[in-house]
């Protein structure tokens, strides 16, 4: 294959791998917690030796995928008024155990399931300071302190029931992403500084008028290149119809 369509492939092959980034941005603009990310590449560099009628090696760049860039800001924290919604306020994470191991996430929309376990939303027990956290339906209304205690009153009497573990990291961004909100790690978790705020869920940090703008400008970058594409291969196919019509 010419030199300049393996060039024009890299390049589109980056825009696909952008537009499937943003479009899952823009599919998990509502997910509470997700953070949005970033396809990163980098140029690599070719030394090809001349070809007829050139001097010199010959150069070729081509674009390779470096993976993905993960924004960690913070998204906005929205009232949800749900006694089991949590919003992490700062850097932490809550910690899940699932059957693949311990799981870390900052999506609060936490629920109970028949045996009064605390999980999140697919199922996985939520950890507290002695592990899962069981809330029984006799204990009453639920508050939950800016540090994760979580305590009820009865008849006049604090409860306490647990209290959220919020870990930290000391590089957030080599965690391993694990589905929509889920993350892993090999780090050793240290305590974090962040609060807790009940009734209050941490909303996606993903901007969907910008995802749409970079979309576009994506867009355009692949039809350059491909109309670039489409330009070569016609000058392909005349060269060989001319040389065909040369006599013998």
């Amino acid at each position: 294959m010419d030199n300049s369509l393996l060039v024009s492939l890299s390049q589109q092959l980056a825009a696909f791998r952008s537009m499937d980034v943003i479009a899952n941005n823009l599919a998990n603009v509502s997910t509470p917690g997700f953070k949005r990310e970033t396809a990163q590449f980098e140029e690599y560099v070719m030394q090809e030796p001349p070809a007829e009628g050139q001097t010199g090696t010959q150069t070729l760049s081509f674009v390779k995928d470096a993976g993905i860039l993960r924004d960690l800001s913070q998204g906005e924290l929205n009232h949800t008024g749900a006694p089991l919604d949590f919003g992490i306020n700062g850097n932490g994470y809550f910690m899940v155990q699932t059957p693949a191991g311990m799981r870390y996430t900052r999506d609060g929309h936490f629920s109970l399931d028949p045996n009064g376990q605390l999980v999140n939303s697919d199922g996985h027990p939520v950890q507290g300071d002695g592990g899962a956290i069981t809330i029984t339906p006799d204990a009453g209304d639920i508050n939950v302190g800016p540090d994760g205690t979580i305590s009820s009153i009865i008849n006049g009497n604090i409860n306490q029931l647990g209290k959220l573990q919020v870990v930290d990291f000391a590089n957030d961004a080599a965690l391993t992403k694990q589905g929509a909100n889920l993350y892993s790690t090999t780090q050793a978790t240290q305590p974090a500084t962040a609060t807790v705020q009940q009734g209050m869920l941490e909303g996606s940090n993903v901007q969907p008028v910008i995802e749409i703008t970079h979309m576009i400008d994506v867009t355009r970058a692949y039809q350059m290149t491909a109309t670039l594409s489409s330009s070569q291969e016609d000058l392909m196919r005349q060269a060989i119809s001319q040389l065909g019509a040369v006599p013998n």
